[in-house]
């Protein structure tokens, strides 16, 4: 970067990562403190204002009793939660089994390190981005430290020693690499538009105009990608308790049943957060605001980016509230049928933006945004005529046959009507012999089969 660009940027209040690490400890210890509170201050807030969302739309009263208008609610599960027994399986691995919480918890909180809060302002004569740190690969960093969490959630499913805890431990490792493989690509569409990775660099460089403009595809393929990475409804396979009770967490109780919903929260504002940085102008004031001079300067920014969290956040409630689960064929499908192939495809729009921007060509970055509409309408049309063929087979009965290993389809165990069915078959075919047993089996082993098939059914 020239002097001058340098001088630019400054006036414009916007950092870089020359003006990181020459803050004293004390500062950067109250930075770390603050990002922890801001983050448990809004799991606190999320979960009271998720009750009373849920509540409205769905013709309910919702919480209403711990403080007025059951402002307290939140804190009042904490304390419960406290205090409950903490009920330990004999069955589990324990070194594991307390660890995975641990694990799912940490590295949620160590992403935020480098989320920007807002330009360099003054603290006690100090100037000092609002920002803890910053990294030349800033956004591979939340990718690395986000994809660690999802070992929690494993290790959990596993260490549990109990089967549905262990399903839902394996759905959430497929979730994660599926959806991020998507999450990546959007990424990378990002990075050839600014032409950085850190991620003060990336606000700066939607100083003219977001990127939720020029890269609109992205966007909307970020959204669906950051709701299967947090595991939330629509998309909450892995703890789904009309099929696995609780998931990966059924074996939990207390306080570690409590770190495990810290780290969703936690996780939901982090993706949010990064939804801002990357496609929202980060810290920047929406328009008409930024018509206002001091729009973004001083501790203005701080509210604009703390709004456009709270608006995503409601996006998480709002899906919650109205949709109903995916199956998990069309869970994976979504994944890998719609959203990695249009990310790809939209990836090599890009980077020819890229090199045509590099010519001086200025008209390349319309023709882009023309195009990511249409691939955005693409994506819709796709999604719309993919659930609309699993509306009409759910109305014609479904498949006739189950699929089977032979047919091509998942070696699934077979189901326990099924199996009542063959052992009645085999009783009537074999019948009853001279010496009375089931099958013609006499006194040997044929009858105890039988006897036991039938006991399983």
């Amino acid at each position: 970067m020239t002097a001058d660009a340098a001088r630019v940027r400054a006036a414009d209040g916007f950092t870089d990562l020359s003006d990181f690490g020459r803050d004293p400890w004390w500062l950067i210890l109250a930075k770390a403190i603050v990002v922890f509170a801001f983050l448990v201050l809004t799991v606190l807030v999320a979960i009271l204002i998720e009750r009373k969302i849920m509540a409205y739309m769905q013709n309910r009263v919702g919480p209403n009793r711990w403080g007025p208008w059951g402002s307290l609610q939140s804190l009042a599960d904490g304390v419960k939660l406290a205090l409950k027994e903490g009920i330990v399986p004999a069955m589990v691995d324990r070194p594991v089994y307390f660890l995975a919480p641990i694990i799912a918890v940490v590295p949620a909180i160590m992403a935020f390190a480098v989320i920007p809060f807002g330009p360099a302002v003054s603290v006690f004569g100090h100037s000092t981005p609002l920002q803890l740190t910053d990294l030349p690969v800033a956004v591979l960093y939340i990718l690395a430290v986000t994809s660690v969490g999802v070992y929690g959630i494993v290790l959990a499913g596993w260490s549990s020693g109990s089967t549905y805890p262990l399903l839902g431990g394996l759905r959430s490792t497929a979730q994660v690499i599926s959806y991020e493989i998507a999450m990546g690509l959007t990424f990378a569409a990002v990075f050839l538009a600014a032409g950085t990775l850190s991620t003060s660099g990336i606000v700066a460089a939607q100083g003219r105009f977001w990127y939720v403009l020029l890269l609109f595809p992205s966007f909307v393929i970020y959204l669906v990608s950051m709701v299967g990475e947090t595991n939330r409804a629509p998309f909450d396979l892995p703890e789904a308790e009309g099929e696995l009770v609780g998931g990966f967490h059924t074996e939990y109780s207390s306080l570690r049943f409590a770190m495990f919903m810290l780290a969703e929260y936690i996780n939901m504002t982090t993706v949010s957060a990064l939804a801002i940085t990357m496609f929202l102008g980060g810290w920047q004031a929406p328009w008409p605001l930024s018509l206002w001079a001091g729009a973004n300067s001083g501790w203005w920014p701080v509210l604009w980016f703390v709004i456009k969290i709270w608006l995503l956040l409601f996006l998480f409630i709002w899906l919650r509230s109205t949709l109903p689960r995916f199956r998990y064929d069309q869970f994976m499908n979504l994944g890998w049928k719609v959203l990695i192939p249009a990310a790809l495809l939209w990836v090599m729009l890009v980077a020819v933006y890229r090199a045509l921007r590099d010519d001086g060509r200025d008209g390349a970055a319309i023709v882009l945004i023309v195009c990511g509409i249409a691939i955005a309408i693409a994506v819709a049309v796709g999604v719309r005529r993919h659930f609309a063929a699993a509306r009409a087979e759910v109305r014609a009965g479904g498949p006739s046959e189950p699929a089977g290993p032979a047919s091509g389809g998942f070696p699934v165990p077979p189901l326990p009507e099924l199996r009542g069915e063959r052992a009645l078959t085999g009783r009537a075919e074999g019948g009853m012999d001279a010496g009375g047993d089931p099958g013609g089996g006499g006194s040997g082993g044929g009858g105890f089969e039988n006897r036991k098939e039938s006991s399983d059914v």
